[in-house]
This record gives structure tokens, C-alpha cells and sequence, in this order.
């Protein structure tokens, strides 16, 4: 594991340390299309990191997220607040933990799975693994 890697963790884990610290952040990064109309985690501040009509990555990103943590007065530091990043499926939450850490933001985790897990046997989400199969809190527009 690089430095520039953000920390991996289970939906389950991600909502147990929300639970408890309540500065922690969860952030969905999925485009605004998939977090108002597929559904996102109760509590979630949506920062897209890659969104229509381009698709590009969203270049304030981590300033956004800065902004989330008092303009980076707090992002660092063993009581920094922790960044869990969730997605559709746990991969675009690395790529944009990766930005954040190379950034010197500390704290920052992956949730695996992410919020829908990956296609079943009939493509289908969420009937494997991810945050609202877990049966954890969320809601939809």
C-alpha cells in the first residue's frame, strides 16, 4: 500500500465509525443523476467526482471536500475527521481517495462495495453486497 492510497473499508464499518464520531464525513461521489435517482446513504454530502454531461473528474474536488473540513484546518492530525468516500461499486471512491490523500488530506477511506456492490449473474446491483444491501440507512429523491 502507497502512501497515496486511501484506507478499505466495509459499508458496515464506514456507518459504525459515522455512528460514533459524528465530525466524520461521508461523502458520495457518484454523479448527481445516480445519487438523486438510484438513492444514496442517509447523511451523505454529494461531491461528484465525475459527472455529466462531460464525465470528466470534477477538478474542486478536493477543494470541495476541503471546504467540508474547515477549509483544511481540521483534515490533518489524529483527530482529523475521516473522509469515507462511497461510490456505485468501490471503484471510483479509490481514484478519488487517491486525489485526496496526495492532497494531505489524512483520514480517508474507500468503502468497498460501495453503495450498490457489483452485477450479479443477471446484471442486476445491490443483490450482492453494498451499502443498501447491508440494510444500512438510506433514502432516495
Amino acid at each position: 500500500m502507497t502512501a497515496a492510497t486511501p484506507r478499505r473499508v466495509t459499508p458496515q464499518q464506514a456507518f459504525d465509525s459515522l455512528s460514533r464520531r459524528p465530525r466524520d464525513l461521508l461523502v458520495d461521489i457518484r454523479s448527481t443523476m445516480e445519487y438523486l435517482f438510484v438513492g444514496h446513504p442517509v447523511g451523505a454530502v454529494h461531491i461528484p467526482w465525475i459527472d455529466e454531461p462531460d464525465w470528466v473528474e470534477n477538478p474542486q474536488f478536493v477543494a470541495e471536500v476541503r471546504k467540508l473540513l474547515l477549509g483544511g484546518i481540521g483534515d490533518v492530525g489524529e483527530d482529523a475527521p475521516a473522509v469515507f468516500l462511497i461510490c456505485r461499486s468501490g471503484k471510483r471512491s479509490v481514484a478519488a481517495g487517491h486525489a485526496l490523500v496526495e492532497a494531505g488530506i489524512e483520514n480517508v477511506y474507500s468503502v468497498d462495495e460501495g453503495f450498490e456492490g457489483p452485477l450479479d449473474g443477471e446484471h442486476h446491483r445491490s443483490t450482492i453486497s453494498g451499502w443498501r444491501f447491508r440494510g444500512l440507512p438510506w433514502e432516495q429523491c
